[in-house]
């Protein structure tokens, strides 16, 4: 599934993306090693442009050179894709392993230092990023302390790196942008935390320059622009602004249809740069078709995206978005998608239901997960017999599949696999593996976008029981 998603991002960068490049006369070499390689080809792109896509050779190698890159952030893709700087002169050879592609991949070669720099720091962010709910409920003074401690940390580690490597201005930006809007970042995300919890809580007081930062901000910022600290932090930003155009009507809730209305609002008034505000309402239409309830409000998201966004593809992938989620939406009959059973015969899904079911995927590739996800769906049954829980692979081999259920002792009635994933990912919106349906005994839908492991389920589950 995961692949399939990449896939048509890449397609959509191509048809995005201006053929004409400029840059330098000097060369720039990128290339290495794909260890457990999951297709053919490694994609180098800058930005939303794709710069060229290069085979693998048959030892898993590539190799690219161009005369005609500009100095940057560029960004690798093979299956999974992290970001490198490159300049003229650069001539870096990089590893990676898809099976533990961040944490296994290391470069060398001339302009390898400066690119292992900004793997360690993605690594860093990574780890806070696991210790900051912990921190997003303590005091807003407190937690200023816990962050500005954090980023003297990153300062510090950098400048111990500039001792002993020469750095571009244009690195030192890079660095520099990561550090800051990383620390801006986590400001705006205690603040949707707070936000969301102040209606049971009350208000707190803020030390006076807590958002000093938001005076300074670069909207539109071209080098940064497909930046991942640059571009969340702006993502969050908006959540924020958005709210304070709702507040006292509405919660704070990103994913209601007054948020990502004010959101998108405020991003097509705001952002100049036409690829950052393209890809900014793409994110906040995406967020609310993939959560909504509304087929109304779904299309209203849709048509105020087209009349923001300038980008072709972007447009025609939201509106087969809000399509598929429009059918989805409660109230209405299940899309009647091909299945097939343990005895490899077909079944369509609506003549599966015969009781309230709740429809949960599953794939072999995630032992971990299909474990979990079964066990939660056998545990909830034993509690609420009235539903079916029907198990739907997502996997295209027949065979491990079987062997799979066979060999865990799942019950065969209520397990299924898609015949055609294509259709079924359209029409059901898999968007998410944790993804759940709950449907009542005639195939229509009650809840479009559940999740089995979420706390609320068992309310879910009994409320629906109850009308």
């Amino acid at each position: 599934m995961i692949k399939k998603i990449l896939s048509l991002f890449f397609i959509l960068l191509l048809l995005s993306c201006n053929s004409n490049r400029k840059g330098e006369n000097a060369g720039i070499s990128i290339g290495g090693e794909i260890v457990n390689p999951k297709s053919e080809y490694v994609v180098i792109a800058k930005g939303d442009c794709i710069v060229d896509s290069v085979k693998l050779e048959k030892d898993n190698t590539f190799l690219y050179s161009s005369k005609n890159l500009t100095p940057g952030l560029y960004s690798f893709r093979h299956n999974e894709y992290q970001v490198m700087h490159l300049e003229p002169g650069d001539s870096i050879m990089l590893r990676v392993n898809t099976m533990d592609f961040d944490e296994s991949l290391t470069y060398t070669g001339v302009g390898a230092e400066k690119n292992n720099l900004l793997i360690e720091m993605f690594l860093y962010n990574e780890a806070e990023s696991r210790l900051m709910p912990k921190l997003y409920i303590l005091p807003p003074a407190e937690f200023q302390k816990k962050i500005d401690s954090m980023k003297t940390e990153r300062i510090i580690f950098y400048n111990e790196f500039k001792k002993n490597n020469t750095v571009s201005e244009n690195f030192s930006k890079i660095v520099s942008a990561s550090i800051n809007y990383d620390y801006y970042s986590k400001k705006e995300l205690y603040a949707s935390a707070y936000n969301a919890r102040e209606r049971f809580s009350g208000p707190e007081e803020f030390p006076k320059k807590f958002y000093s930062y938001r005076d300074d901000i670069d909207f539109n910022n071209n080098q940064l622009k497909t930046y991942y600290p640059y571009f969340l932090f702006l993502n969050r930003y908006f959540d924020n602004m958005a709210y304070e155009e709702y507040n006292g009507i509405h919660w704070f809730d990103r994913k209601s249809y007054i948020h990502n209305l004010h959101k998108m609002e405020l991003i097509g008034d705001i952002v100049k740069d036409e690829e950052l505000r393209n890809n900014l309402l793409r994110l906040s239409a995406r967020r609310y078709l993939l959560n909504g309830k509304n087929a109304e409000k779904e299309n209203d998201i849709k048509e105020y995206f087209l009349r923001l966004s300038t980008n072709e593809a972007y447009k025609k992938e939201i509106t087969k978005l809000a399509e598929a989620t429009i059918k989805l939406t409660p109230g209405e009959k299940i899309p009647n998608v091909l299945l097939v059973d343990a005895n490899n015969n077909n079944r369509s899904l609506r003549d599966v239901i015969k009781k309230h079911t709740v429809l949960y995927f599953w794939s072999s590739n995630s032992i971990k997960h299909y474990r979990d996800i079964h066990s939660r769906a056998a545990e909830l049954h034993d509690r609420f017999p009235e539903y079916d829980f029907v198990a739907i692979n997502t996997d295209s081999h027949f065979k491990k599949w079987r062997e799979t259920i066979n060999n865990n002792g799942y019950t065969k009635s209520y397990e299924y696999q898609i015949d055609d994933l294509d259709d079924a990912e359209r029409k059901l919106v898999l968007n998410s593996m944790n993804k759940a349906i709950i449907l009542d005994h005639k195939g229509r839908i009650l809840e479009n976008n559940a999740n089995i492991f979420v706390v609320n389920i068992e309310t879910l589950l009994l409320g629906h029981l109850n009308k």
